[in-house]
């Protein structure tokens, strides 16, 4: 596991999209794994901006996101398709085609599970996967548990996730109870792991993720036993932990 520091959010986030355009450039039809929520947007914004400067090129790249609301249709502006297409995919020249998101509207959860898990398997695995850090060390929505996940499957949003989504929705019932996620052996088949991290609040799960024990407590802390994780996190994020 590589530790890198960036001052703050600005830096880490050019910093992750450097490792990112370097993946894409050294080959061009990879598979990158993408995650959704507040900490990849300047990520996205980075790489966005060095499309626009002819930079990068994703005509061939192919995408696959870790997860997806169970029961929100694409269009709904809460859905990760629409955050996906809206910080990144309509900004640059990537083949909507060649990007995968699990479908929300799928109501058999068995049968969506295993097709999205077919998806990643035909596309020959994620070169690339990108992850963010829950405040109790979840990755994707593999809460903490007395096991840890393994391939994709459906998953009931602890009442804390809810309570934190709350303020997206018009009112906590909109909020849905369910998503769809890659199970954590699903992250570990990556080959390579990129786990951003920023903001004082998310110093101590990254302290229990880096340092602690691999407990299904700390989900993310299964990382340590993947032999390709980089880890670039800002001042405030590492401020327990001794470089």
């Amino acid at each position: 596991m590589k530790l890198y520091r960036a001052k703050d959010y600005k830096d880490m986030s050019r910093k992750a999209a450097n490792i990112i355009s370097a993946q894409v450039i050294m080959k061009p039809d990879c598979v990158l794994g993408l995650a959704t929520g507040s900490t990849p947007i300047g990520i996205y914004q980075q790489l966005i901006d060095w499309y626009n400067k002819g930079d990068l090129d994703f005509s061939e790249t192919k995408s696959v996101n870790l997860d997806e609301y169970k029961g929100l249709p694409r269009d709904n502006d809460q859905s990760y398709y629409y955050f996906m297409y809206n910080n990144l995919f309509k900004h640059v020249n990537i083949n909507l085609d060649n990007t995968n998101v699990p479908n929300g509207m799928e109501p058999d959860s068995d049968k969506e599970c295993q097709r999205y898990e077919k998806v990643i398997a035909d596309l020959g695995g994620v070169d690339l996967q990108l992850l963010g850090l829950g405040h109790n060390g979840h990755i994707g929505f593999n809460e903490p548990d007395e096991a840890f996940g393994t391939i994709t499957h459906c998953v009931d949003l602890t009442q804390s996730t809810i309570e934190a989504n709350k303020r997206f929705f018009a009112s906590i019932d909109d909020v849905p109870k369910q998503a769809y996620t890659m199970g954590i052996k699903t992250i570990m088949q990556a080959k390579k792991i990129l786990l951003v991290v920023s903001g004082a609040d998310k110093a101590e799960a990254l302290y229990k993720t880096v340092c602690g024990p691999v407990t299904p407590q700390v989900p993310g802390s299964i990382l340590q036993l993947h032999n390709n994780v980089v880890v670039v996190a800002d001042e405030a994020a590492l401020s327990k932990i001794t470089l």
